[in-house]
């Protein structure tokens, strides 16, 4: 049995002998690749923050350099609106101390509050117009009724007490708790419209500690001056049926009316007027 023989060949001429094992050839990296990259990202993070601060260093500079150039005294007060109960002279007198500040410098709030301290003024609204003006627009109090004897009440039921009390006794005259205001004043603008059809106006409306009410009308077309006595609730149910009666039966005899008492369930009760004592001089006239 032969067995393959193997010969061992020498190498060709001119070519470099194969090394025997295995091999592998590795390529060299560049020096850029093999060095660690520079990480900018924590700069980046904090350039903008650094940025913004110098922004605001260099603005808030800038105008603390310029404010006295631009702050200048005030030279004009602009008073608008419609103003039927109080002077623009009282108005200039009462902010005079706040006028002496430049224009950053005025107080505003202070002297919005020092306006609605007025009793005439219900609300002041204050502004600055540059470059050296002051706007002030006023809401006058509306006066509706009187609040007992030394107050007035406006349309929104809050008291306020002017000075001249004297001259606005000419409007109805309302009582009450000093906690019911704003009631007394929805009953009395509730009550007023539903009398109007009728001639009537009130001329006093009072609630009393215990809850009741009494209304007094005022002496016009309809007639004298007549007193209703309303009770604790049902104002206006026991309203609608005094005009229902009122229309019916009571028109022709108003004059000889005192009073009308409402408190019961379903009807009412009717006080009458004294008849009038003639005079003396009447009483000769009509000897003769």
């Amino acid at each position: 049995m032969q067995g393959a023989q193997l010969r061992h060949q020498p190498p060709a001429p001119g070519r470099k002998p194969v090394p025997r094992g295995a091999s592998r050839m590795v390529a060299k990296e560049p020096m850029s690749v093999r060095l660690p990259k520079a990480n900018f990202g924590f700069l980046k993070a904090l350039f903008w923050p650094v940025l913004l601060v110098a922004l605001g260093f260099g603005t808030y500079e800038g105008a603390q350099r310029l404010l006295p150039y631009a702050d200048r005294p005030i030279t004009k007060i602009n008073v608008q609106g419609d103003l039927s109960y109080i002077s623009q002279q009282a108005v200039q007198q009462r902010i005079a101390p706040y006028v002496a500040a430049s224009f950053f410098t005025i107080d505003l709030a202070s002297m919005r509050t020092e306006l609605e301290q007025m009793p005439w003024i219900a609300h002041a609204e204050v502004r600055r117009v540059w470059p050296d003006q002051v706007v002030i627009r006023l809401e006058e109090q509306l006066p509706v009724a009187r609040w007992g004897d030394e107050a007035l009440l406006n349309n929104q039921g809050q008291a306020f007490t002017p000075r001249e009390l004297a001259n606005y006794e000419h409007l109805p005259q309302l009582f009450g708790p000093q906690r019911a205001q704003q009631q007394v004043m929805q009953q009395y603008q509730v009550l007023s419209q539903m009398l109007r059809p009728l001639g009537f106006s009130i001329a006093r409306l009072e609630l009393r500690e215990r809850g009741s009410w009494f209304l007094t009308t005022g002496a016009g077309s309809a007639g004298p001056g007549i007193e209703l006595l309303l009770g604790r609730d049902h104002l206006v149910e026991k309203m609608r049926r005094f005009i229902a009666i009122y229309d019916k039966t009571l028109k022709e005899q108003i004059t000889n009316i005192a009073r009308i008492d409402l408190r019961y369930a379903n009807g009412l009760a009717v006080g009458w007027r004294e008849p009038v004592a003639p005079t003396t001089a009447q009483r000769a006239v009509a000897k003769n």
